[in-house]
């Protein structure tokens, strides 16, 4: 019997979930062999009457390569872009309490932004899919199966984010479709064994669908060859009052969370799951997030340890009292890194000229535990060969009058 760790894998045969998720054939496998970075043709069991997302010139990378940006639109008006350069969410039109579209997403106008020496100086991983492993690894190391791996260190002493050129700064192969469900972009991308030191070759899948109800939803999948560790996550900045709200301390919080992981100095884990009840990082009933923001050293970046362990279950809600909005987040993992945009300083201008200052946006991470690998009291986020990876993160999005 293959065994599966709790929370994100799932023992079946790759080819069945595939056919099961309605993502991933040999026809697409055969597409993934053509020049990294290329729209692959869509599905031809699509139907031609549905609309399709549209697609546009991104810009080039610094190695040259043309990039693309996927725009997926519901009979709202709601827009999501996506550009294949790692999985970046640039923009998310949303209504507010009036009907009146805004973009309350982080990010560039072109792929440059994403490359410029000021944010990979900074590394705020605007908008980003993030892999192998999200969140940090102490000391850029673990062990598994009896033998010691190292990382590409780029946090320090530690491994952030994947590495030094994690799934953030890769060309995905992208594929625009469409359903019943909404109008969705197919990522895939093969990590190469002993990539930013990590083991096995682990092909993962990344659907984007946007739905009739105004939620994005992000299904991840993945597999492997030789055993490894899988956290895969997203890292957008939400300001729910982009454009007229400078930062986002007005914007109020809940978080269905009695604990959270207490981190030493390096944002590490000490281990220690404390109590949120009478601290400042209890949200289970609605706060503003400037609030109490004060009392914590260096502003949230924290894991919360979600009450509900398994299955879809609620992970924040988000209500932004001037424009109205409101974001719920759901998904299937353990924790949620939620964190206030503590280090953006002022040196990175975004879209419309905006200028990304402390506090400017705040992310809500869905997620397995950071230095997981490390720690064996956590879940575990070991992926063996023959287990499938998948799970499923949605961000819905509403007003309140």
């Amino acid at each position: 019997m293959i065994n599966s760790f709790r929370l994100g894998i799932l023992a079946v045969p790759v080819t069945g979930w595939l056919l099961l998720a309605g993502c991933g054939s040999d026809k697409t496998a055969n597409q993934a062999t053509t020049a990294a970075g290329t729209t692959a043709p869509a599905d031809s069991t699509q139907t031609n009457s549905v609309a399709m997302p549209t697609s546009a010139s991104f810009g080039k990378t610094t190695d040259g390569t043309e990039v693309q940006l996927f725009t997926l639109t519901n009979a709202n008006g709601v827009k999501a872009s996506i550009t294949n350069f790692g999985g970046i969410l640039t923009s998310l039109m949303v209504p507010d309490k009036d009907g009146k579209l805004g973009d309350v997403i982080l990010g560039f106008d072109n792929v440059g932004g994403y490359q410029s020496p000021e944010f990979l100086k900074s590394g705020p991983y605007f908008g980003a899919l993030i892999g192998r492993y999200g969140n940090r690894i102490k000391d850029g190391k673990f062990t598994l199966d009896g033998k010691a791996y190292t990382l590409a260190k780029n946090n320090g002493a530690n491994t952030l984010h994947g590495g030094k050129v994690g799934f953030d700064k890769v060309v995905w192969q992208a594929e625009p479709g469409s359903s019943a469900e909404g109008q969705s972009l197919k990522l895939t991308y093969l990590s190469k064994d002993g990539e930013e030191g990590y083991p096995g070759n682990l092909n993962v899948t990344v659907v984007y669908t946007l739905t009739a109800d105004n939620a994005l939803k992000i299904d991840y999948t993945a597999t492997t060859d030789k055993a490894t560790v899988v956290n895969l996550t997203n890292h957008a900045y939400f300001n729910l009052n982009h454009g007229a709200g400078k930062d986002i301390l007005g914007h109020e919080v809940t978080l269905p969370a009695d604990r959270y992981n207490v981190v030493d100095a390096g944002l590490i884990p000490t281990g220690e799951l404390r109590p949120v009840k009478g601290t400042p990082f209890d949200f289970t009933t609605p706060h503003a997030i400037g609030e109490r923001i004060a009392q914590v050293p260096g502003g949230y970046d924290h894991n919360w340890i979600l009450n509900t362990p398994t299955g879809q279950h609620a992970a924040a809600t988000v209500y932004e009292p001037a424009t109205g909005r409101t974001m719920e987040v759901t998904t299937d993992q353990p924790g949620i890194q939620f964190y206030t945009g503590n280090f953006l300083d002022g040196t990175l201008t975004g879209k419309g000229g905006t200028v990304y200052g402390k506090n400017a946006g705040f992310c809500l991470e869905t997620q397995h535990f950071p230095d997981s690998p490390n720690q064996p009291k956590f879940p575990s986020t070991v992926l063996k060969p023959g287990e499938t990876f998948h799970s499923v993160s949605t961000y819905k999005f509403g007003v309140r009058k």
